[in-house]
């Protein structure tokens, strides 16, 4: 009987990932089966294209034998919310090997939550591979996993995005990690690029094919006929307000920046990527911003990969917080990228221990910041491997406690600013001792004995 591998996705990064391991032959030699999940974790799922009707999709869907909605199969509840009871799991796997052929190998992401760990818990018999989800992968296991679930993960994939560093997911349990080529993933990224543009994906804000100021980019927006229409620049966009980290004002305002950043460096077209999960008000709040600036302000529409975009337009320059897709720019396809914001969101993330803390971390000490200017500021120099390693010692210490030595070296050695907070280090006992004060010459400051002393003894 062939092999079945059930590979579970919820972002355009993620299925591309889990396609260029296939290209590699990462879930064994050709004739297996693989069945694609498609989770759409969008807030309401409803009204959001899940990533498998992306025209960038097109390109990559003869990897996979089927596609499945884990949606359909939940329905009418929510992928990120649903686990199921544990007196019902035992049945509910049966239903699901049923319904997904029984398969050999599980392939998620984001372990330790919904949908992912649900999946785990359902097909309890089943070994695990986890791959890593961007820039997170460099940080520690979300949360702790059951003893059922961890031991049964036989190996982490991911992508080197950045040279030097080694994941620390899922290294509390021993989990070898494996890399999926950059090569590879750019072929699959090519691919999807040359999907999207096939069929016209993209949009222009201003435009109103859909009610909301972000209608379809075609040869009138000024790009390739019947593709999506490049920019000289791109924003990206994350959901930074729907996750609480900052408020919808403020991450207007991010946006906002970014694009007077471009403008002023002389970027007159350039192109915003929403998050998948995001919807579309960010752009309609950018349109009127692009229109003081005299910016043509294009809007790609659509689950579209940001990297299918990079392979495709090679963009001159890419600006946004903290996204993974401001590695990847440059990593693979040779695009520079710039941040805007990843202090405020350092002070704002809460709890510490919150997964975006070192994506944040990262792009904060190795990406060049863009000014109101257009000037590009060069970070100062880190030892960016220690300084991750620290973060992610205080961000969860129990799982980590190989790691604190070298957290109480780099916080003595390069201070506490920036990446660190004094409650989570003082709970912690990493806080630098104060130096001692100084007595003033004139005795003040001693103590009322020493001043006694030093008076009878004259």
């Amino acid at each position: 009987m062939a092999r079945t591998t059930l590979l579970c996705a919820s972002t355009p990064f993620g299925v591309m990932t889990l396609a260029a391991a296939c290209d590699e032959g990462r879930f064994g030699p050709g004739g297996g089966r693989r069945i694609l999940l498609v989770s759409n974790n969008a807030a309401i799922p409803e009204i959001t294209p899940a990533l498998d009707e992306s025209p960038a999709f097109a390109g990559i869907r003869d990897r996979f034998d089927e596609v499945v909605s884990w949606n359909a199969v939940i329905a009418p509840l929510h992928p990120s919310e649903w686990r199921a009871r544990s007196v019902e799991a035992p049945m509910l796997g049966r239903l699901l090997s049923a319904r997904l052929g029984d398969p050999d190998e599980l392939v998620v992401e984001s372990i330790a939550v919904p949908p992912s760990r649900t999946l785990a818990g359902l097909l309890r018999d089943v070994p695990i591979t986890v791959y890593s989800d961007g820039l997170m992968g460099y940080g520690p296991t979300r949360l702790p996993l059951p003893r059922e679930i961890a031991g049964r993960v036989t190996r982490l994939l991911h992508l080197d995005l950045v040279p030097g560093l080694a994941p620390l997911l899922l290294s509390e349990h021993g989990v070898p990690s494996e890399i999926v080529s950059g090569a590879a993933f750019r072929a699959v990224a090519e691919r999807a690029g040359a999907g999207a543009r096939d069929t016209g994906a993209g949009g222009r804000a201003g435009g109103d094919a859909d009610g909301d100021g972000a209608g379809e980019a075609n040869g009138e927006s000024g790009g390739e006929a019947g593709g999506e229409a490049g920019g000289e620049a791109v924003v990206l966009g994350q959901y930074l307000s729907s996750l609480g980290i900052l408020t919808a004002a403020e991450e207007a305002g991010l946006h906002a920046a970014m694009l007077r950043g471009l403008a002023a460096r002389g970027h007159r077209r350039v192109v915003f990527k929403p998050h998948p999960a995001a919807g579309r008000r960010h752009a309609r709040e950018l349109r009127p911003v692009a229109e003081e600036l005299g910016v043509d302000l294009l809007v790609a529409s659509g689950p579209v990969p940001a990297e299918a975009h990079f392979a495709v337009h090679r963009p001159r320059l890419v600006v946004g917080c903290f996204s993974t897709a401001l590695v990847t720019a440059g990593r693979f396809f040779g695009v520079p990228a710039a941040t805007v914001g990843t202090d405020l969101v350092l002070e704002r993330l809460t709890p510490y221990e919150n997964s975006n803390r070192i994506p944040a971390t990262v792009a904060a000490a190795a990406l060049p910041r863009l000014g109101p200017d257009g000037s590009l500021a060069e970070p100062p120099p880190v030892d960016l491997d220690a300084l991750v390693r620290a973060v992610a010692y205080c961000m969860r210490a129990a799982a980590l406690p190989e790691l604190r030595e070298a957290a109480a070296a780099y916080v003595a050695t390069h201070g506490t600013e920036r990446y660190f907070k004094h409650r989570r280090l003082s709970s912690l006992g990493l806080l630098p001792a104060p130096p001692p004060a100084e007595t003033p010459p004139d005795g003040r400051g001693e103590g009322r004995a020493s001043r006694l002393r030093r008076l009878f003894s004259r």
